[in-house]
Formats: C-alpha cells, sequence, structure tokens
C-alpha cells in the first residue's frame, strides 16, 4: 500500500456533527455548498419547537376545540406568534454572546437572585417533565392497554436512550428531534383528511377574534399562558451559543438571519399542528360532545365517531409528543442546572429526579389529566423570570453590541410580555379560586 494511501485512511472521520459545521462554513464564506449547507443551520428551533407540540397543549386544544368550536383559534395563532418573538430572541441571545441565559443571570445577577432563579427553573423543569412525560404514558397505555404505570417506566426507558443520542454531537438529536415533529405534523395531516373540517368557519376564526363567554375567557389565558415554555426560552439561547463558529460581524449577521428564518419556520409548523388539534377536536366533538376534556375521553370518543384509523393516529402524535418533549425537557433542565450553578449531574441522575413527580402522582392516584392542568399553572408562575430576564439582556447594548434589540423589536417584546404575563397573572388567580370581576363585552 502507497504511503499516498495511508495517509488518507488514517485522517480521522468527521462526525455527522462536523460535516453540518462543515457545511455550514462553506455559506458563511461564500461557497458553493447547495441544499445542504443551508440545511445546516436548521436544528436549534426545531428542537425547542416541541415544546409548543407537548401533551399539555393536547389536552388543553381538545378543551377548546370541544367547547368552542372554532371560536378559539385566533387564540392560538395569537400565543404561537408571540412564542416566535420570544424563541429568536433567545436564540439571538446565544449566538451573539456565545453564553445562555442561564449563564447569563449568573454572571449579571446577584448570588441570592441566582440562587432563587435557579431553585424557581428546577420546579418548572420538573413541571415541564410531568406534564410530557405524564402524556407520553397515557399514549403508551392506551395505545397497548397497559396499567399507566407501565406505559411510564417504558416512557422512562425510551427518552433515557434518546438522551444517550447528545453523547455522540448536537446533529443526531436535532435529526431525531425533527423526525418526531415531522411525525406529529404528518399525523394531523391525516387527522384533516379523516375528520371533517369547515375550512371557511376555520379560516374566519383563526383573523377575527372572539370570546364567548367567561369561561372561554379563561381557557384563552390557559392557552397564551401556558405556550411560552420557560425551559424553551433558556433552551434556545443554549442551543445556540457554540453551535456555528463565526470569524466577525458579518458571518454573525448572517448567523443571525438563518436563525430568524429557522424559528418562523419552525414555529409556523407547530403553529398549524396545534391549529389542526383545535379543528379536529371541534369537528368531532363539539357537535354532540362539547364536554370532552381529558386526552383519554377523547381517544374513546374518536373510535365510534370516526373510525380506530382517526384513534390510533391521534395516539400516535400523542406518544411521539410526550416522548420528544420529555427528552427536550431533560435537556433543558440539565442546561439550566450548568448555567445557574455552574455543574453538571450524571444525565440518568436528572432523568430520574424530573421524572420522580410523575410517578408520585399515579402512585398516589391522582388524576393525570388534572396533574397536567396542575403543571401548566406552575409553569406560569415560573415564566416571568426567564422572560424579563431574556428583554433586559437583549436590550443592553454592552452585552450584544451592536446587535441589541432596536425599538420596534423592544416594543413588540413588551407587549407580547405585558399580554403573557397578565393572562399568566388571571390564570393563577383562577387556579386559587379568586372570583374575577365580569369584563365589558363577554357574556
Amino acid at each position: 500500500m502507497s504511503a499516498a494511501t495511508n495517509k488518507v485512511t488514517d485522517q480521522p472521520r468527521q462526525t455527522l456533527s462536523e460535516r453540518t459545521v462543515g457545511s455550514a462554513r462553506q455559506v458563511l464564506t461564500g461557497m458553493p455548498a447547495g441544499w445542504r449547507g443551508y440545511a445546516a443551520f436548521a436544528g436549534p428551533a426545531v428542537i425547542a419547537s416541541i415544546a409548543y407540540v407537548d401533551p399539555g397543549n393536547f389536552a388543553t386544544n381538545i378543551q377548546a376545540g370541544a367547547k368552542y368550536g372554532y371560536g378559539l383559534l385566533w387564540v392560538v395563532l395569537l400565543a404561537n406568534l408571540i412564542a416566535m418573538l420570544f424563541q429568536a430572541l433567545s436564540a439571538k441571545l446565544g449566538i451573539v454572546t456565545g453564553h445562555n441565559l442561564a449563564e447569563l443571570c449568573r454572571d449579571h445577577f446577584s448570588r441570592p437572585i441566582v440562587l432563587a432563579m435557579w431553585a424557581v427553573s428546577e420546579i418548572a423543569a420538573m413541571a415541564t417533565d410531568l406534564a410530557e412525560f405524564l402524556g407520553g404514558a397515557i399514549g403508551l397505555s392506551l395505545l397497548f392497554h397497559l396499567p399507566l404505570l407501565h406505559g411510564m417506566i417504558i416512557t422512562a426507558i425510551v427518552t433515557y436512550g434518546l438522551l444517550l443520542i447528545g453523547n455522540f454531537g448536537f446533529r443526531p438529536i436535532e435529526l431525531i428531534i425533527a423526525g418526531m415533529v415531522s411525525v406529529i405534523a404528518f399525523c394531523y395531516v391525516l387527522e384533516m383528511f379523516i375528520v371533517p373540517i369547515d375550512w371557511g368557519a376555520a379560516a374566519v376564526h383563526t383573523l377575527v377574534p372572539q370570546l364567548p363567554d367567561g369561561q372561554a375567557l379563561l381557557l384563552a389565558v390557559g392557552i397564551i399562558g401556558a405556550t411560552v415554555m420557560p425551559h424553551a426560552v433558556y433552551l434556545h439561547s443554549g442551543l445556540t451559543q457554540a453551535r456555528m463558529p463565526v470569524r466577525d460581524d458579518a458571518e454573525l449577521r448572517k448567523v443571525l438571519q438563518f436563525s430568524n428564518r429557522e424559528v418562523v419556520a419552525a414555529l409556523s409548523v407547530v403553529s398549524l399542528v396545534n391549529l389542526a388539534m383545535v379543528m379536529m377536536a371541534s369537528s368531532a366533538f363539539h357537535a354532540g360532545h362539547a364536554e370532552v376534556a381529558e386526552i383519554e375521553t377523547a381517544y374513546h370518543m374518536l373510535t365510534p365517531l370516526f373510525g380506530t384509523g382517526a384513534a390510533l393516529v391521534f395516539l400516535i402524535s400523542l406518544i411521539v409528543s410526550g416522548l420528544s418533549a420529555s427528552t427536550v425537557g431533560t435537556m433543558a433542565g440539565q442546561m439550566i442546572m450548568q448555567g445557574f450553578v455552574g455543574f453538571r449531574i450524571p444525565i440518568w441522575v436528572r432523568r430520574l429526579v424530573t421524572m420522580l413527580p410523575a410517578f408520585v402522582v399515579v402512585a398516589a392516584g391522582y388524576n393525570a389529566t388534572n396533574a397536567l392542568v396542575i403543571s401548566q399553572v406552575i409553569l406560569s408562575i415560573t415564566l416571568p423570570l426567564p422572560m424579563i430576564a431574556l428583554l433586559i439582556f437583549t436590550g443592553r447594548t454592552d452585552i450584544m453590541g451592536m446587535f441589541v434589540n432596536g425599538l420596534l423589536t423592544r416594543i413588540a417584546a413588551a407587549i407580547g410580555a405585558v399580554v403573557v404575563l397578565l393572562l399568566n397573572f388571571v390564570l393563577i388567580v383562577q387556579a386559587f379560586g379568586i372570583a374575577l370581576p365580569d369584563i365589558p363585552g363577554i357574556r
């Protein structure tokens, strides 16, 4: 064998993540790279988008469609538009600074505030995993006629296996999560063919706001207040902070442009999935089964109404949602801990700690769907901290330099934050049983 051949074979083979960075570098330097080069920038927003089609969204969207038909589609659209803005800001923070949101909090806030934020964020991580873990387990138990506890054990094993894939670099897990998002989206494309949709009415209610009564207001609050997830705000900045190395401000600007496009594309897909969930529930249940509010009930009702195909597709999407969202939630929890207090724990310990509340809930005999609702309230309480911190950091010139938020971005972000935080306040007040005053114009 020649020396030249030995030289080639001795070269280390590049990993998938390294090849991804190489393809992106070609685009940044102006070299021909084809579609693979542009696809190399996609990934972080796809992973973060899982937060917007998790089992908590399933429960809320089913209730909205069953009780109010297409009437609250505009709320789903508004919630996802607000989410786009904040996820774009989170990605921007990581790209420009090279640090994630939790790390910046640790560096710029006082020690007591950092420890308090860490504690609250850990509670949020557990609440997030409670909803996502239970969602996957409910789907498995219904599909295979298993006790819920057995479904939880299977969910734990599968999600741990998915988390281990992260040891092979960022790209494999990005592609796997992208595949799972695609499965969820494809399931709801199928549902649109199985369940008859009044497309004219759906279009009108997506664009024309209305609130039929006070209960619709509370449900709208639940949809918007639980859409922007604390862990997704933290996670996105961490996914982008060291993913794509840049050499100058011109390249940095290009990466930001690609990031914004990916956020719009990824969250547009999950927005359509959420709209499809509401439309499916509306067409299936609103006319004669408006009382449907639980995932299990929706599954059992779909079979006699539209056949086993519709019910099976619904369950598959729920299972994939629970598995992927639980995996991403654990990734976020690990990143939050490392960012705030500067140390990591073994991923199996992280997985065990975050899923423990779900096992406690089931062992105690508590209703799983009610547990999902409570978890959303907990997330609503914890959301203001990362949201306000994100607005502070992306608005500081000493941190963002020339990439500091412009006036229009600041105004839009401030309005979005006020809307979400006020609605979260209403959700929390309602959860504690405090009566709200009548609002003019709402029956």
